[in-house]
């Protein structure tokens, strides 16, 4: 389990980025497999999220996942939809006794925490949502809700610059957009370049004058701390498990 320093110091919340340990699957999924979308057992699935649910002082119906689409969708979470099944890759509240959850497996998982006005969120970040400004929709959705703010947020687990090969098609599709965007890119060899998706999420963060740290770990080397979908690729595996990281207001505080 790994923790952002500034969100530590927030008393009335819990968050937490959890490694793929201290769980129930077995075999490719061992252990902490909490993707409903993975091919793992039900149960097993089930008794994760029970855990993780514990973990951050919610009942289980409490804990609210999301269906990740690698879209630039945002969506508040109220009592007239808590309990509806959530197409989103960014989701926001106000709502205490309730946890966000984002899952990744290489992706970049973002919790926020708006200090002044007591709102969380969470933000499933691959290079498709990141590209399509998932980042911004969700920043304007927390000030849409009050303009007065003070947010933390903390970029978590993911696939490092080195780990994470491209090719020039992918590339050009960032630098169509701003030639500024070269900086996220390094040379790896003919026809193909190494992608900074933690800095390009992190700078997008910063334009918004957000308060931000980082749990600046290698989903993709830490094969014994994470799931991986390019390490699972790699190794021709079936399928992969997935991360979760969630945020939450417990009622009592």
């Amino acid at each position: 389990m790994f923790y952002s320093k500034n969100l530590k110091k927030f008393k009335n919340i819990n968050h937490c980025f959890f490694s793929r340990k201290n769980g129930r699957s077995k075999g490719i999924y061992k252990s902490l497999n909490c993707g409903r979308g993975s091919h793992d057992s039900k149960k097993n699935i089930n008794k994760n999220l029970i855990l993780v649910s514990n973990k951050m002082g919610v009942p289980k119906n409490n804990l609210i996942l999301m269906h990740q689409t690698h879209s630039n969708k945002v969506v508040e979470i109220k009592k007239k939809n808590y309990k509806k099944r959530v197409k989103a890759d960014a989701m926001i509240t106000k709502m205490k006794g309730i946890a966000l959850g984002v899952v990744t497996a290489d992706c970049v998982p973002v919790i926020l925490y708006d200090v002044k006005n007591h709102i969380i969120a969470c933000v499933h970040a691959g290079w498709k949502g990141a590209y399509l400004d998932i980042i911004k929709n969700t920043i304007a959705k927390i000030k849409k809700m009050n303009s007065n703010n003070l947010i933390y947020a903390c970029v978590g687990p993911c696939i490092s610059q080195n780990s994470y090969e491209v090719d020039l098609i992918f590339f050009k599709k960032f630098i169509n957009i701003s030639k500024k965007n070269k900086k996220y890119f390094a040379y790896k060899k003919k026809n193909k370049k190494l992608f900074d998706l933690r800095k390009f999420v992190t700078d997008k963060l910063l334009k918004y004058k957000i308060k931000v740290d980082q749990v600046d770990r290698d989903t993709f080397t830490q094969k014994n701390n994470f799931f991986s979908y390019r390490r699972s690729t790699k190794l021709s595996e079936k399928d992969y498990g997935r991360c979760i990281s969630a945020i939450s207001m417990p009622k009592l505080y």
